[in-house]
């Protein structure tokens, strides 16, 4: 598969620049690390949990769509995507370049892009894991959401790189998307109306346009 007309492949620049585009490569690694940071530290900047739990899905939600819509593209050369047919029936895509554009692409990106890309859901899965055995049950769900939204562009591009669709990186997606948007607006809900905790958090003790996506 390709992409379509508006992709240039010639919009990196020359290939024989390390950082062809490093403005991407930035932000690429940007969101995902302050998420990962606040998650890690917020708890010694701020006592509100509320507080945290929505500054990371925010952050996390941003770098979901940034590397969903423009990193994949221009760093790597890959994309995926969905639309409604006119059947109504939600479509999902997964797109590469031909073979001609990859002298376009940077190696030292891609290595970041890949690297950056496998980090992340690793990361939350040892999250995770401490997370369920400390009982940490409200961080559970922001740690679940970090993972379904990081899992899901992994999935959605390593299927883009294998050239051919399949039901679970979808459906990944389509779990990603959706908990995402009820998460956020649950959340934000909550903040604003003095909850104490996240929508849908249990109760526990402490100790077709591929550029909309949300």
């Amino acid at each position: 598969m390709q992409f379509s007309a508006d992709f240039d492949p010639s919009a990196g620049g020359s290939a024989s620049r390390p950082l062809k585009n490093p403005g991407v490569t930035f932000f690429h690694l940007a969101f995902r690390s302050l998420a990962l940071f606040t998650y890690m530290f917020g708890q010694y900047f701020s006592s509100s949990f509320i507080g945290i739990f929505v500054f990371v899905v925010l952050l996390l939600s941003l770098d979901f769509w940034t590397v969903k819509n423009v990193t994949g593209r221009i760093l790597v050369g890959l994309r995926w995507w969905n639309y409604i047919d006119d059947d109504g029936q939600s479509r999902w895509m997964f797109e590469a370049r031909n073979g001609d554009s990859q002298f376009y692409l940077s190696k030292t990106e891609i290595s970041i892009f890949w690297s950056a890309l496998i980090a992340a859901p690793v990361l939350w899965v040892i999250f995770l894991l401490f997370a369920f055995f400390r009982f940490n049950f409200q961080w559970l769900i922001l740690v679940i959401i970090g993972l379904c939204l990081s899992l899901s562009n992994l999935l959605g591009y390593l299927r883009c790189r294998m050239g051919r669709t399949d039901n679970v990186a979808s459906t990944m997606s389509g779990m990603a998307n959706a908990y995402m948007r009820n998460q956020v607006v649950g959340n934000i809900t909550g903040l604003f109306s003095g909850s104490s905790r996240p929508a849908g958090a249990p109760t526990a003790n402490m100790g077709a346009d591929p550029h909309n996506i949300i």
